[in-house]
């Protein structure tokens, strides 16, 4: 009995030990991941490549090249720190000397340690210290950046995201940043407030374009999305444009336009900060009318005065915001860019203007190397 339980309390021992070390190596694994972690896994790794490629181009240098140092130092200027990589250059260098060595002078055949090969490795290596420093500096490893621009990316589509609305309102929008990129510098925040009967909707455009402005915006939207629903209404832009001038960007102004709708009434008000004007669909008439209300730019100066213009959504009738991306083009007025677009809305009225956004955008401005935002909200006849 005695050897029966010594025996099972040390396999419960040499399980708990290996349960231990499991938990510790996945940890590790997050934390280098996530750049939080030690580099010497991936540094030691590495170490163990350059043997091999040694071995490879002493045994077969037809098949493997004196070149091919260039591939851990490659890899090695992506995962190590810049302390690290100095380590790793110590030792493809040493692997240089002794291939030169071994092989013999590059004159007498091919396959040989070259000057050019010694100055293709000596190339990859600078590359990939100022590549090492620049995130050493920034802070971001290589293998956590990419997940946080995907996050902030996500979080910008999450913040323009518009509520769910009561039965008989359809409400769509549609983002197309600059040159097909991923950042805008348009933004949208949504909120409904006064209890949910009332739906606030701020469309912004940044100054700039793409990933110039992508960074702005993604402050502003989190600011603004703060903002809105914390104060009344007719407070919002006044507010807005304060935080734009504590920021003191050089390049900091933006333009803006605040919807405030009565959900069950279909009245509604527009502040707009040197937006373009809305245009609302008149059901009865079949006519667009430009909802155009002065402002200045956010971010101009102190105590600007924002005033509203008034309205009535009936049932048909549409409303549409949109950024000059959608409308502005070098060498055509902004007023013709209007008329396309409410030309190519017409398209829509019959059959109703589901999935039209994106569609809008595309007949009207697919290629335009500038944001383009649009935002259509339906009372449903």
């Amino acid at each position: 009995m005695a050897r029966g339980s010594a025996a099972d309390a040390y396999t419960a021992r040499s399980r708990k030990a290996v349960h231990r070390a499991r938990i510790a190596l996945r940890k590790s694994g997050v934390d280098y991941f996530r750049g939080d972690g030690s580099d010497w896994i991936a540094l030691a790794g590495l170490l163990l490549t350059i043997p091999a490629f040694t071995w490879g181009t002493i045994v077969l240098p037809v098949w493997v090249s004196p070149a091919a140092l260039v591939l851990p130092i490659v890899a090695g200027g992506l995962l190590l720190r810049p302390a690290s990589l100095l380590g790793l250059y110590a030792g493809a260098a040493a692997a240089l000397i002794i291939e030169a060595v071994v092989l013999g002078p590059y004159t007498e055949g091919p396959a040989r340690v070259t000057p050019g090969t010694v100055l293709t490795v000596a190339a990859c290596g600078f590359f990939g210290l100022l590549i090492a420093q620049f995130r050493a500096r920034v802070g971001v490893p290589w293998r956590r950046g990419g997940t946080m621009l995907f996050d902030l990316r996500e979080r910008i589509r999450v913040q323009s995201a518009l509520p769910r609305l009561p039965g008989g309102w359809h409400r769509e929008m549609s983002l197309r940043p600059a040159g097909g990129q991923s950042f805008s510098g348009d933004f949208v925040v949504a909120a409904r407030t006064n209890g949910g009967r009332t739906l606030e909707v701020v469309l912004t455009d940044v100054s700039g374009k793409g990933m110039d402005a992508a960074s702005r915006a993604l402050l502003l939207s989190g600011a603004f999305g703060g903002l809105l629903g914390s104060l009344p209404p007719h407070g919002f832009l006044p507010a807005a444009n304060g935080y734009l001038l504590r920021q003191d960007w050089d390049e900091g102004f933006a333009t803006s336009i605040h919807l405030v709708l009565d959900l069950d009434s279909g009245d509604y008000e527009l502040l707009s900060a040197g937006h373009l004007p809305a245009l609302q669909l008149h059901a009865g008439s079949g006519r667009w009318e430009e909802k155009d209300t002065e402002g200045p730019l956010l971010g101009v100066y102190d105590g600007a005065q924002f005033d509203p213009v008034k309205g009535s959504l009936r049932p048909g009738d549409v409303l549409m915001l949109f950024t000059d991306g959608l409308v502005e083009a070098s060498g055509r007025d902004i007023s013709e860019g209007i008329d396309r677009l409410t030309g190519e809305a017409d398209r829509y009225v019959l059959s109703g203007f589901e999935g039209a956004a994106w569609h809008l955008i595309e007949a009207v401005a697919k290629d335009v190397n500038d944001d383009r935002a649009l935002l259509l909200l339906c009372r449903e006849a």
